[in-house]
């Protein structure tokens, strides 16, 4: 357990302190305001984009976060400085090289000894802002694959690859857009930054106490009250923030306390906290900036994919939602005091303004204006009235502040779309992704099924500890084209089964990161927090599959018989989340017997939906005569 904290240990961030706080807070706010203007007025070739942004992003990161959790909290180290002046030389060298790189033809213009010395610092650089902010083992990931591509010739069999210098790889991982610029970067500096950016402004304006109060009125007065307000509290944080980790920081230092109090056990309380966190990152507009990145792999559209993702995303809270009422009902949980349950009346009315820059944040993409200027305007919206309420008043200080915490808490997801884009760099190098395939056929022959449990097993570990975008472009680059070309598996089905997984790997032991988080406000086993998690998130496991059987589910509005398909994966996942709560609480043999309804109605095959549907009926009808409680219809 000790090793493995250590090699997922993150450092902490530390705050600027004496002279340092305004030049440190006006310089991120600054990066935010060239993002901005990159994003609407400023015409920047998408190369120099993500050069500048990486260049100008390295500059403070060593200064804010520590180097260990043993670190001085207050005042950076020695050899913080230096890697932070390194970071600027480094900036200023491709910064004002930027002509150069994009004018160069790669592998047949040699590398001067000045662009091989500043690449290879840059690669250095991410790497260790990568050890700070996801840990050591993202970091010892990157190092096993670039070791792969330095050496992988010297091996024999399937695995081997034709002869790449030193100078081969760092020109094309530095000097070209296929790697440490590439994509995940490319993404992080424009979507996921602006999106990022409107979250933080929202939560600054209240946005957040007011989903809380919403979800309070909504459900705080039903049994098990304060693990449903988690539920739904944490679906609509969840939507702007994008981050399992930062979602349960926000909403669960209020309802894992509250739910302790009424009588929750702590694992319960803390995991049913994480199950709901983590599903922010299924959830459109954000789903954890992987939904932009896979419109970059892809070539689908953004929002096409942002639609596809609604109805799973609300089948998976349907599904917690349901076992959250059978479990609190079954031990007797009490609902919130009726003192701590606002009334939605109030609620709506001194909040109904917030829902103004989501109405017209999703208005803006259905009428496809690109999703950069599309969070640029909600992101004015939310300022806009915020200005207009005296309570919560974005005036110049509080705005600069907003501006400058946005780029703080990009730090952690560019390092990890940095490394990530040294991994995709180097698979493509390699043909990687190509000999997967022929692993993946080789361990469990042609069998559909099995290499897909393979993939979702892969994608799982590749995704521990990891953020989401970095987690889902690993897994796409190494499995998706096996499971597209080799398997004529449809392309969106595919990667929103991917998608899944490295979601679902922040629930996952043993280093399931949002767990960890939870414990610390719970004061209990993350171990035990994990599995309590993906008790209530069994759907979730089991839907992707759904997805490759089912299609027509990310797309029920297409034809009449993808709306059936839909119909069958949500009646199929409900069927599945009364039976695994059943089996866990009440009758084990029914519970199974619901389960298995369940995984048939999720099947490509009619005959199998049938009998699903009459087992699931004839199930739900011996449960109701033994009186156990099931959720309204």
């Amino acid at each position: 357990m000790q090793f493995l904290a250590y090699l997922f240990d993150t450092s902490f961030r530390r705050r600027p302190q004496g002279w340092m706080v305004w030049p440190m807070t006006l310089y991120c706010a600054g990066v935010a305001v060239w993002v901005i203007s990159a994003a609407t007025w400023m015409r920047v070739d998408s190369l120099a984009m993500t050069i500048i942004f990486l260049s100008l992003i390295l500059v403070p990161s060593f200064l804010l976060v520590a180097a260990s959790p043993r670190s001085n909290p207050r005042h950076a180290s020695w050899l913080d400085w230096i890697l932070s002046a390194a970071a600027a030389a480094s900036a200023v060298y491709f910064i004002m090289n930027i002509s150069v790189t994009a004018e160069r033809v790669s592998l047949l213009t040699p590398l001067s000894w000045h662009q091989f010395l500043f690449a290879g610092i840059m690669i250095l650089l991410t790497l260790e802002i990568t050890r700070r902010t996801v840990g050591l083992f993202l970091m010892l990931l990157v190092l096993s694959f670039i070791t792969y591509n330095l050496f992988g010739h010297l091996l024999s069999g399937p695995m081997a690859h034709g002869y790449i210098s030193l100078q081969h790889f760092v020109d094309i991982n530095v000097y070209t857009s296929d790697g440490l610029f590439g994509a995940p970067v490319r993404v992080a500096a424009t979507y996921a930054f602006l999106f990022v950016l409107f979250g933080t402004i929202l939560e600054r304006a209240g946005g957040g106490a007011f989903f809380f109060g919403l979800s309070s009125a909504l459900t705080g007065r039903s049994p098990g009250g304060p693990a449903k307000v988690a539920v739904v509290s944490s679906a609509l944080f969840g939507t702007m923030s994008g981050s399992p980790t930062s979602d349960v920081v926000a909403t669960g230092s209020i309802t894992i306390p509250m739910m302790k109090k009424l009588g929750y056990r702590a694992e319960m309380a803390a995991g049913t906290e994480v199950a709901a966190s983590t599903g922010g990152s299924l959830l459109p507009p954000v789903m954890g900036s992987a939904a932009f990145i896979m419109a970059e792999v892809t070539g689908l559209d953004y929002l096409a994919i942002c639609f596809a993702a609604i109805v799973p995303a609300v089948v998976y809270y349907i599904g917690i939602y349901i076992q959250v009422h059978m479990r609190s009902t079954t031990l007797g949980l009490k609902p919130l005091d009726e003192a701590d349950v606002p009334k939605l009346r109030d609620v709506m009315i001194s909040g109904w303004p917030y829902l103004i820059p989501l109405v017209g944040m999703t208005a803006m993409l259905v009428m496809h204006y690109s999703p950069s200027l599309t969070a640029v305007a909600a992101s004015a919206m939310v300022w806009i009235v915020a200005l207009a309420r005296r309570s919560t008043r974005l005036t110049l200080v509080p705005t600069i502040e907003v501006l400058s915490e946005t780029t703080i808490r990009m730090i952690g997801v560019t390092g990890a779309c940095a490394a990530a884009g040294l991994v995709v760099g180097g698979i493509t190098m390699t043909g990687l992704a190509s000999k997967f395939s022929v692993l993946a056929f080789g361990m469990v022959g042609d069998s559909t099924f099995m290499i897909l449990l393979l993939s979702a097993l892969v994608t799982i570990i590749l995704g521990l500890g990891m953020p989401t975008p970095s987690a889902y472009v690993l897994a796409a680059v190494l499995v998706g084209p096996t499971l597209v070309n080799e398997l004529g598996l449809p392309l969106m089905s595919v990667h929103m089964f991917i998608l899944y997984y490295a979601v679902l790997s922040a629930m996952t032991p043993p280093v399931a990161v949002a767990s960890f988080a939870a414990a610390a406000i719970a004061d209990a086993n993350p171990i035990k927090i994990s599995l309590e998690a993906m008790q209530l998130a069994v759907t979730a496991f089991i839907m992707p599959f759904a997805f490759i059987a089912n299609p027509g589910v990310l797309q029920p509005w297409a034809s009449t018989g993808d709306a059936m398909q839909a119909l069958s994966v949500i009646m199929g996942c409900i069927i599945i989340a009364i039976g695994a709560e059943t089996a866990r609480r009440t009758t084990r043999v029914w519970g199974w017997l619901a389960i298995l309804a369940g995984i048939c109605l999720l099947s490509p095959w009619i005959e199998a939906k049938i009998a699903g549907l009459a087992l699931a009926a004839f199930v739900t009808l011996r449960l109701r005569q033994k009186r156990i409680q099931l959720p309204a219809a």
